[in-house]
């Protein structure tokens, strides 16, 4: 029999390599299963790439440009990397409860899921490549064209998949509950105020541009972050290793740290050693600064792994692979 375990219970045992909100059975298993396109995911998707590609041709303008790098910064900084990732899934830092529903609804506003889509992904794909063997959809390693028509557009059926069972608080969040019945029409209001200050160029831009961009984003960072690039650190068992990208840590506000991430999941920090920028840290220490947020853990709080070891050469990381 499983028990139920609140957020705070978990910050408080320090559980962060093992996921309570994935609850498996002796028949739980990562590899076997199907892939299957998703209607929803394909409207939503291919509705969003006509409007961003024929409209955002259509409609270039300058400051329509500047709207799209100024609400993409936001949502992705604000909303996905520390309202849905840090916060809601990871819980690495604490904050008023009316800032955390305000940073998940710009997470939201990425426009990938609700905040109850966003953490089964998350955690499904998290247990699946802790596993010894796992699916190639959750690995990434089918080749980038099938990967990206499989990510944006398909969803993957386990034959004998874990059960995901959200903390009892989430759960019976009524504002969660609503984000996650709306989170597609949670456009609607900003679209309306883009459509009043700049007209259909500002909408097109402010909207269908950014979402579009945002997922297509979302999927290539996970591609590589998944296949290649450095890495310091090896989690033995795992089926599947993060890699830090140097070059993306700007515009992923740090989220390409993600060797750093797969080594330390709970660290709201994700660029951990000295040069490695990481705009979502940036943003944090501010608002710590503001006493808006606190308890905020580093990988100094989080608890020793047996599983994960330095990597000091590739010869060392050959011999991993091949365990």
């Amino acid at each position: 029999m499983s028990t139920v375990t609140t957020s705070k219970d978990w910050l408080r045992k320090g559980n962060q390599y093992h996921n309570p909100r994935i609850v498996e059975d002796s028949t739980s298993n990562a590899f076997d299963g199907r892939v299957s396109l998703s209607l929803t995911k394909a409207a939503w998707v291919v509705g969003l790439y006509l409007v961003a590609i024929i409209g955002g041709v259509l409609t270039f303008s300058w400051d329509a440009l500047v709207v799209f790098l100024i609400s993409t910064a936001v949502t992705l900084c604000l909303g996905h990397s520390l309202g849905m990732h840090r916060l809601l899934i990871h819980r690495s830092y604490e904050c008023p409860k009316w800032l955390e529903y305000f940073l998940v609804h710009l997470g939201v506003l990425v426009g990938l899921a609700g905040p109850r889509g966003m953490m089964h992904t998350h955690d499904m794909r998290d247990w699946a490549q802790r596993q010894e063997k796992c699916h190639d959809y959750f690995a990434h390693q089918q080749p980038m064209a099938i990967d990206g028509l499989w990510q944006l557009l398909f969803d993957v059926h386990l034959d004998h998949s874990p059960h995901f069972k959200p903390e009892v608080e989430f759960e019976q969040d009524r504002v969660y509950q609503w984000m996650e019945k709306t989170w597609m029409w949670q456009q609607l209001p900003w679209a309306i105020l883009l459509f009043v200050c700049g007209g259909l160029t500002w909408v097109i831009w402010g909207i269908a541009v950014r979402v579009a961009v945002s997922i297509t984003g979302h999927w290539l960072i996970g591609y590589f972050a998944h296949n290649e690039g450095e890495r310091d650190w090896h989690v033995k068992g795992a089926a599947v290793q993060g890699f830090n990208i140097k070059f993306a840590s700007l515009i992923t506000m740090g989220e390409s740290w993600h060797n750093n991430h797969h080594a330390y999941p709970g660290s709201a920090l994700l660029g951990i050693k000295e040069g490695q920028l990481d705009p979502g840290w940036w943003v944090l220490k501010g608002l710590s600064i503001l006493k808006l947020v606190w308890n905020i853990r580093l990988p100094a709080d989080l608890p020793q792994r047996e599983e994960l070891v330095r990597v000091m050469n590739r010869k060392q990381i050959m011999k991993w692979s091949q365990q």
